[in-house]
């Protein structure tokens, strides 16, 4: 064997080390969050600052490092395959290709990746350095932009650019699998799918609609509206002038004690109402939580598109979406799912559609109504009258304790198959 014959073996043994590193660091380095990337760089681990700077833009090292990785590879079949055929003849250069699989798969990819999924806080603060530095490298960084170039030239696009590389779905999905292997309590799953769904909700559909609304005229006297207060057990009330279209202030309870107790029982309310906050029905209440708390406000009024009164909104409405129902010693309420006999359940009209959904893994249509109620009037095209039914999608709706227009409860039994019912 020849001087040069053994420098490229040399050359071929350093190409499959440095494709095993590259490949450790791309599957390490995309395996990493930005999070946990922060998380690392707060402890001062080695490295941890040139990990953030990767993580927050993948599309910069992935594109060189998988560049780098298939170079090598290449490289490499092609020395071996030259020190083969001048050794061994055709035959020697069958066999070293057939070796070189073995050697590339099990050396150059399997392995270093296989381990990188394994301690990949250990890879990606080793490889972050040396990766970092590499794809910063100008030949190396012109030469994969070129390449990325040109492939967009065959099929139209931008390469790889950053974007939401975990979706909300793979966010609720992890959370269901971590329960499943105990990782997590299934409050805690509730409590994320509860903070994702946050997100997404505005304000129509956690206010108390306008029907359930307790307000009081301007004119009332301060005895009036202790009575009013005290039957309904609330802090706050909204007062009106002209209609409940018409509000004009917020009434608090201990404003109205304060003022008995001045023997001030005859004062109009008008004189007491403080100031309400208006917001329109169709804001996030993502967005309403931090605004009601930095004005320190515990009740905001739900105006429609036309600026009529659509409903009221508390700051427990809003908890309670993400912890779900609030209720105290005081509060007298009925359950919103009772589970019946035979396997029906009856709900309050006012539920959402999607809670319906996950309740009874259903697929109810989603339109321009929010609630169950809603569901019932679009089902029928009418009011129903109380012990009307509707069927959709093998389950039949009843609706019960009519009010007027009003539907309070809603029951829904399980419909037998056709088949079943002949």
């Amino acid at each position: 064997m020849s001087t040069a014959e053994t420098l490229m073996l040399v050359a071929v043994f350093v190409l499959i080390c440095a494709a095993a590193f590259l490949a450790m660091s791309e599957t390490a380095l995309t395996r990493i969050n930005r999070i946990k990337a922060m998380t690392l760089a707060e402890e001062k681990r080695r490295g941890s600052h040139a990990l953030v700077r990767l993580v927050e833009h993948p599309e910069r090292f992935l594109n060189p490092v998988l560049l780098l990785v298939l170079l090598c590879h290449l490289v490499a079949a092609t020395l071996i395959g030259v020190v083969a055929e001048r050794l061994f003849g055709p035959i020697g250069v069958a066999v070293a290709t057939a070796f070189e699989v073995v050697v590339v798969f099990v050396f150059a990819e399997s392995l270093p990746k296989t381990w990188a999924v394994q301690h990949p806080e250990r890879a990606s603060l080793i490889t972050a350095p040396l990766v970092s530095a590499i794809v910063g490298f100008p030949p190396i960084r012109l030469l994969a932009r070129g390449l990325i170039g040109l492939t967009n030239m065959i099929i139209p696009g931008k390469g790889l650019k950053e974007g939401p590389y975990v979706s909300e779905q793979e966010i609720l999905a992890l959370a269901d699998a971590a329960v499943e292997e105990d990782v997590i309590e299934r409050e805690e799953r509730q409590l994320i799918h509860s903070i994702i769904e946050f997100g997404d909700t505005v304000v129509r559909e956690v206010m108390i609609p306008r029907p359930d609304m307790v307000a009081i005229e301007a004119r009332a006297t301060v005895n009036d509206a202790m009575e009013v207060v005290m039957a309904a057990g609330f802090s706050r009330i909204p007062v009106y002038e002209q209609g409940i279209d018409d509000i004009n202030g917020l009434l608090y309870a201990k404003d109205l004690m304060r003022a008995v107790r001045d023997k001030r029982g005859d004062v109009q309310v008008r004189e007491l109402a403080r100031t309400a906050n208006f917001v329109p029905e169709t804001k996030r209440v993502a967005e309403l939580l931090p605004e009601m708390q930095k004005q320190k406000s515990h009740m905001a009024i739900v105006v429609d598109e036309h600026g009529g009164t659509a409903g009221l909104v508390t700051l427990e409405d809003l908890i309670e979406e993400l912890v779900g129902e609030i209720v105290d010693e005081y509060d007298v309420e009925e359950p919103p799912i009772e589970p019946l006999p035979g396997g029906d359940v009856r709900v309050n009209a006012r539920m959402p559609i999607d809670e319906l959904n996950d309740l009874l893994e259903a697929e109810f249509p989603e339109g321009d109504y929010d609630t169950v109620g809603g569901l019932v009037y679009f089902l029928l095209g009418h009011v129903p009258a109380e012990g009307e039914t509707v069927d959709y999608d093998g389950r039949r709706l009843r609706a019960e304790r009519v009010q007027g227009r009003r539907i309070g409860r809603v029951r829904i039994s399980k419909l037998e198959p056709v088949a079943d019912r002949e």
